[in-house]
């Protein structure tokens, strides 16, 4: 209150409009898994939650993917018969990817391990700690828990949920396991407290990204990839020739007088000038300063002291044999036609995930387009082919219905003409009338947390009319807004929501003296058209 002890003029500003309240983001995912590295402006950030706001930035703070495994089988006639992909233990780096192609905006990335890491139970336990100590994730991802075994990767789900109960800001989203389509074990397992804070989405995707990979890792066998032409001299040197066997390499020794190895090739045939007892350090040395090596290379053997050969010319031999093999790099100058169509072929194969990143990009998008009490099904994913099986709708009843536990496990499925689209749009609690839907409970997240931030102002306020008044003036603007763009059924605010407080109302005189200021707040969320029941019958003619 201002004391007006001078004669003056003087001006105050009187405050004619509510407090507001600012809506809180909805779809910010917090992703757990490992990565290739861990550091920010020098620093480890290793258990750290990091917002990321693009790929690049996730690269630069966490490393790149981790590099896949090929074998490549070839025929005699260098046709590539099979590639057999060993796929990397941590996904993360291409799940934050297939976020970010559906759509995804900010996320945070909580890095447990490197890639040279095993998956852990605590590690992710750990994770989830970290995460509860952040404000403003609201969707927890657990895709790469997914390679526990069932059991520690259903603990870590319980955790997850019963987190999203404690801070009731959060929701999850969870991948069935992949050798668990039916979801029987994931329902068995995930167990019944806190369920409407969960959905669940199978099957796995066949997304469009390729591996990162490197030549050393790409195995090549088969009888024309295998037979490694080789010669052995005197104990201390090898000779290999990386050309095919048609071309009938040899070896000519001949025993120079000088002091200095030299070397020549013409026609497959290396010939070698050494002088008696010359170091084989020494021909080495000489053979990496000669710049015409053709298909030909030197190989110093263990323990090699001295070359003493006789003068002569030897055949290289075939060594190996059809379950051999060699990488990729082998070929590169050698057979650069083989090695092409290998790289070609290596950089088709797809990497298979499981769906929830790509989930939660749409969840991003739906809730920037349309708002969050739009569900998040109906839609195409971007950078997939197709799930890794295909639900029919027969199967998918046995999914999305499921009398004996209500967990509900929503389906990802392909149509035809519209490609891989989300097709559910349950929560666990499938047989909860208030919490079934996903929309619905993400829009009482939505409410509940920003009209909690907003009503910050009136902590230690008097407890009396007027602060009643400014709550609910505030909170009825707000949810006017929200009812207005869509989010709350009715056609009069009176039907879309209530805002009751007061004396009598809310409060009897006990609460007042103990400190509590009680608003009751009421929603009529619109929920999702699930089952579209189009009714015909037959109408008489009437002329």
């Amino acid at each position: 209150m201002s004391r007006f002890l001078t004669p003056d003029v003087y001006t105050e500003e009187v405050p004619l409009l509510p407090q507001s309240v600012a809506e809180v983001s909805t779809a910010v995912p917090a992703f757990i898994g490992y990565t290739e590295k861990a550091v920010k402006n020098g620093k480890d950030i290793r258990n750290k939650a990091i917002r990321v706001s693009t790929l690049l930035e996730f690269k630069e703070a966490f490393g790149g993917a981790q590099s896949a495994s090929f074998k490549v089988s070839i025929s005699d006639d260098d046709a590539i018969e099979n590639i057999e992909v060993e796929v990397p233990k941590h996904t993360l780096y291409h799940a934050i990817d297939l976020y970010f192609k559906n759509g995804g905006g900010d996320c945070y990335v909580i890095s447990i391990g490197s890639h040279n890491d095993d998956h852990d139970k605590e590690s992710f336990l750990n994770g989830l700690e970290v995460l509860s100590k952040e404000d403003e994730p609201t969707l927890i991802m657990l895709g790469e828990a997914t390679k526990l075994d069932a059991a520690d990767y259903h603990e870590v789900c319980q955790i997850a949920l019963a987190q999203c109960q404690d801070l009731k800001d959060r929701f999850c989203i969870f991948d069935i396991k992949k050798d668990d389509e039916d979801g029987t074990s994931f329902r068995n397992g995930i167990g019944t407290n806190d369920l409407k804070y969960g959905a669940a989405y199978t099957p796995y995707l066949q997304t469009s990204l390729t591996y990162r990979y490197e030549e050393d890792l790409v195995e090549v066998s088969g009888s024309s990839a295998s037979e490694t032409l080789q010669l052995e001299i005197a104990g201390a040197i090898r000779v290999e020739y990386n050309g095919s066997s048609q071309d009938a390499p040899k070896v000519k020794i001949n025993k120079g007088s000088g002091s200095i190895p030299s070397f020549s090739i013409s026609d497959a045939i290396l010939t070698m000038n050494v002088g008696e007892g010359t170091p084989a350090s020494e021909i080495i040395n000489e053979w990496n300063t000669f710049s015409n090596k053709g298909d030909f290379d030197i190989i110093l053997l263990d323990g090699a002291t001295v070359v003493e050969s006789s003068a002569g010319t030897n055949d290289l031999i075939t060594t190996g044999g059809d379950n051999a093999s060699v990488s990729l790099s082998t070929f590169k100058e050698s057979r650069s036609e083989l090695y092409s169509r290998i790289i070609s072929e290596v950089s088709k194969q797809r990497i298979t995930l499981p769906p929830s990143a790509a989930v939660a990009g749409a969840y991003a998008t739906i809730d920037r387009e349309r708002g969050v009490w739009k569900a998040p099904a109906n839609v195409s994913l971007n950078a997939v082919i197709s799930p890794v099986s295909k639900i029919t709708s027969k199967d998918q009843e046995k999914l999305n219905v499921d009398a004996t536990s209500g967990k509900s496990i929503n389906a990802i499925r392909s149509f035809v003409g519209k490609g891989t689209m989300i097709w559910g749009a349950r929560t666990l609690a499938g047989n909860d009338n208030e919490w079934r839907y996903v929309p619905v409970r993400r829009l009482f997240n939505m409410i509940e947390e920003s009209t909690k931030k907003a009503s910050q102002f009136a902590v230690f306020e008097s407890n009396d009319a007027v602060t009643w008044l400014k709550m609910k003036a505030m909170i009825e603007s707000f949810l006017y807004g929200v009812w207005q763009q869509g989010g709350l059924a009715g056609a009069t605010e009176e039907q879309a929501y209530f805002v009751n407080i007061g004396l009598g109302k809310t409060m009897t005189q006990q609460d007042i003296l103990e400190g509590k200021m009680i608003v009751e707040i009421g929603l009529a969320a619109v929920r999702p058209a699930e089952f579209i029941i189009l009714k015909f019958s037959h109408k008489l003619q009437e002329a």
